[in-house]
């Protein structure tokens, strides 16, 4: 047997050789196999970017449907009368407090704060002592809206209004009610609101906070 290796040591050292190098080879093939990423976390990787980038679209329609902007007109006894931008949803105290707040004369207890506004709403603060105001619609008193279906909506006709309902504007009380009655009796009837100032009793500052209260066709 000795012999026989030792004539045959070349072939013992080939065989060994190739035992050595197949045993290295799926050695490494099996390790490199190990390592592979399987397919399916692939595919959930895939799957999980395609869900976000569709909650990122979600989420960005959603931040560009803003509430539209609307204008209300804020008027009386506020520090910075004015007309302001404001958001369907807001409320009159939002809008009041955009316009510096009540001053110290506001008869605050006619307003109702947490009226939601509209657009080419009309605010009114009234001053203490002043009557109550006419309100179109079911608003909060202090709070004239003035609707879009026309320019008058809501306004008292000072060639219809009785005594009564005269009284219900700022600063006009029985007499002056009654002035503005015999005014349009005498006179004929109101061309313009602007007329008013004609009527005894009423002067610039009164027809500053009727004027837009008021129509006359």
């Amino acid at each position: 047997m000795k012999d026989w290796l030792m004539e045959h040591k070349s072939y013992a050292v080939a065989v060994a050789l190739l035992v050595v190098v197949l045993i290295f080879y799926f050695y490494q093939n099996g390790a490199s196999e190990a390592i592979q990423p399987q397919p399916l976390a692939t595919d959930q990787v895939s799957e999980a970017g395609s869900i976000q980038e569709k909650s990122d679209e979600i989420m960005g329609k959603k931040q560009s449907q803003t509430a539209p902007v609307i204008m209300v007109d804020v008027k009386g006894q506020v520090k910075q009368p004015g007309v302001y931008k404001a958001s369907e949803g807001e409320r009159v105290i939002d809008v009041v407090s955009r316009a510096g707040g009540v001053t110290e004369q506001a008869e605050q207890g006619q307003v109702n704060f947490a009226e939601r506004v509209k657009d080419e709403m009309v605010i009114y603060i009234p001053a203490k002592g002043e009557g109550a105001v006419v309100l179109p619609e079911a608003s909060g008193n202090g709070v004239m809206v003035s609707g879009g279906t026309g320019q008058n909506e809501g306004k008292i006709n000072l060639n219809k209004a009785e005594v009564n309902e005269l009284q219900n504007l700022p600063g006009i009380g029985p007499a002056k009610a009654a002035a503005i009655i015999d005014y349009r009796e005498t006179s004929g009837p109101f061309k313009r609101a602007e007329d008013l100032k004609n009527v005894s009793g009423i002067g610039e500052k009164t027809y500053e906070k009727l004027k837009d209260l008021v129509t006359a066709p």
